[in-house]
């Protein structure tokens, strides 16, 4: 058993469609998207390209499509700050209820077998929230009482962008970055597992990737989505230092 986990697309169609190059010359068993598939400045052509694959899928949901789905239902996103709930709204019209409805039916946790790993349980961002907020350098005194209760000796989650590798008390706590908006390294981060972990890191042609964000129209209000996150993203150094005030 093979399996590659996406997480953090962000609607960044052109990195996932690297990624999904280097998944297929992988020839993993199964994809796990691990949430935050959207929003971004192509959320319905990445939903569609996810589900035209012909390698079996499993979806978590992460916080983006619980605002999506905020959104669709007619409620404000409260989670979201007021300066980015235009870009919940223009997501939610581009999915629609029908793919809202695909949605809804994502789980917040996925737990796997595999082989040289044993039970592996992935989740967006900690196994009991989908907002929580800890990178490689959160004390681990604050972190146990989040796993504990975790039977899985691996878990897999996302949400911060970052990619890591560490200990939490005798779990294995791997962060798979984001595929379309990591911070450090311009590219895309996923992870391979089986029959170890893998953190793997995708070059992609990034100017011809911001030029198709640059013809959408997502309504992001802090100027250029594709100069920010796409061609000279925030160092991990300087988000760390953000996330490290927010974390557990």
């Amino acid at each position: 058993m093979r399996i590659a986990a996406l997480f953090d697309i962000q609607g960044n169609v052109p990195a996932l469609e690297a990624v999904l190059e280097e998944v297929r010359r992988a020839h993993v068993d199964r994809i796990v998207v691990g949430g935050d598939v959207l929003p971004g400045p192509m959320p319905r052509e990445a939903l569609t390209r996810l589900l035209n694959l012909d390698v079996p899928m499993q979806f978590l949901y992460g916080n983006g499509e619980v605002a999506v789905l905020e959104q669709i239902a007619g409620r404000e996103p409260v989670k979201v700050p007021e300066r980015y709930r235009s870009t919940i709204a223009w997501t939610a019209q581009q999915i629609g209820s029908n793919h809202g409805e695909l949605l809804a039916g994502w789980p917040k946790t996925r737990g796997v077998t595999i082989d040289g790993l044993g039970e592996v349980l992935f989740c967006h961002a900690t196994p009991r929230n989908e907002d929580e907020i800890f990178t490689r350098l959160t004390p681990k005194d604050r972190l146990l009482p989040v796993f504990a209760g975790v039977a899985a000796s691996v878990v897999v989650c996302g949400h911060t962008h970052m990619q890591f590798d560490r200990m939490v008390g005798r779990i294995r706590v791997v962060n798979a970055g984001s595929v379309g908006m990591p911070f450090g390294e311009p590219g895309a981060d996923w992870l391979l597992l089986g029959p170890d972990v893998e953190l793997r890191h995708t070059a992609y042609d990034l100017a011809d990737a911001a030029r198709r964000i640059r013809e959408t129209a997502y309504p992001w209000p802090d100027g250029d989505f594709a100069a920010r996150y796409v061609l000279e993203p925030p160092s991990e150094a300087e988000m760390l230092e953000v996330f490290t005030r927010a974390s557990i």
